[in-house]
């Protein structure tokens, strides 16, 4: 249990003062969903959407003051432009209360309009960039995201994966990094993780394996904007492709981050079960909507062979992504089965292109990434 005290952070972010309203940030409410869990601070400083630049050297400077208390063992905080209703004073009660509310709070947040947008631009430091979606969780995109990064290496790219699922990010575990913090760099940059040939970046390393991260939407589409803008990808070198794993899901966070960024096309990750087959399509319109180009569509657990008998088994039916790619007038880019190697390669944080590299599924996912360059 951590000795660090809500009241004691309060007394610190009351010495840090706004450069033109000339008031501590505290008594001006800018302070949201202060929380504290074994010695990790996390907090959102509301802003008006004018004053980012301002805003995130106060940012900085409240990390770093907060990191020079006792016990304080790691702060992560984002900018928010939430105004949609007024800021709750961080001091009216404690953690547990604040969070608490944020419950309560889900009904207004989940109906509130997403922010503006300029357009989408491009990532600095990226050449190419594909976002991989599959409309819902459990499908196994996150796995596919990052043994296309690697096929991506092995046909000669530089290339990288951005975890843009901030309540459930995989990546940390996938690239064997669970337990890795990032760099911050001179000019308050963070470089990203770097391991089996691909870089890597992920919310996951900077909230820990095992925090659950309670955020409402303003506050996420927070966390990515900055993770968008302060990671320096050319930390290495500059990358040729990018892949995005966006999260499950065509709601206003999906959607803003389409916007939001230039994207050079989307990959469809689908079980061939019905089901999966629905939310898939749902992705495909919103790429439609938001005029990206679909590459195409991946079958992902597409069969089972028994690793003992060699039986094939078509646990989740079979053919419907092919089907759906036909349905749609987009290409079918190949079928991965489900295999215990894949599996096991994948939570040994090894996935199987890199750990495995002649294996048919690292082959299979290598055409598959050759088919992706040759669109783009």
């Amino acid at each position: 249990m951590s000795d660090v005290k809500h009241e004691q952070l309060i007394e610190a972010l009351k010495t840090i003062i706004h450069p033109t309203l000339n008031k501590n940030i505290v008594d001006l409410g800018i302070i949201e969903g202060l929380v504290i869990k074994d010695g990790n601070i996390g907090f959102a400083l509301n802003i008006e959407p004018s004053d980012v630049d301002v805003m995130e050297k106060m940012r900085l400077a409240c990390d770093r003051l907060l990191l020079q208390i006792d016990g304080v063992k790691k702060v992560t905080s984002v900018l928010t432009a939430n105004r949609g209703a007024e800021p709750t004073p961080p001091h009216q009660g404690d953690a547990k209360q604040f969070e608490n509310k944020k419950y309560d709070n889900k009904k207004a947040t989940a109906q509130s309009t997403p922010p503006p947008v300029d357009g989408p631009t491009g990532i600095a430091g990226v050449k190419h960039v594909i976002a991989v979606a599959s409309g819902k969780g459990g499908v196994g995109k996150s796995t596919t995201s990052i043994n296309l990064a690697l096929a991506f290496n092995k046909l000669g790219l530089k290339a990288g994966i951005f975890d843009l699922d901030i309540y459930g990010p995989s990546v940390p575990r996938l690239m064997g990094l669970a337990d890795t913090r990032p760099e911050i760099l001179d000019d308050d940059k963070i470089a990203p993780l770097k391991n089996h040939d691909i870089v890597s970046m992920s919310i996951g390393y900077l909230t820990g394996k095992d925090t659950a991260t309670i955020w409402r939407g303003p506050m996420v589409m927070g966390a990515i904007q900055q993770m968008l803008s302060g990671v320096k990808w050319d930390y290495y070198s500059p990358l040729d492709v990018l892949i995005l794993d966006l999260p499950p899901g065509t709601g206003d966070a999906q959607l803003t981050m389409v916007q939001k960024i230039k994207l050079d096309g989307a990959v469809i990750v689908s079980t061939p079960q019905d089901l999966a087959l629905i939310d898939a399509r749902k992705a495909i319109n919103m790429f439609d909507q938001t005029k990206t180009p679909v590459l195409g569509i991946i079958e992902n657990m597409s069969y089972f062979l028994c690793p003992h008998c060699g039986e094939r088994s078509d646990i989740f039916s079979h053919g419907g992504a092919q089907e759906t790619a036909k349905e749609k007038n987009l290409d079918f880019l190949g079928s991965i089965p489900l295999d215990m190697a894949i599996r096991q390669s994948s939570d040994d944080g090894d996935p199987i292109v890199h750990s495995q590299p002649q294996s048919d599924h690292a082959k299979t996912y290598i055409e598959i990434a050759d088919k992706i360059l040759e669109k783009i």
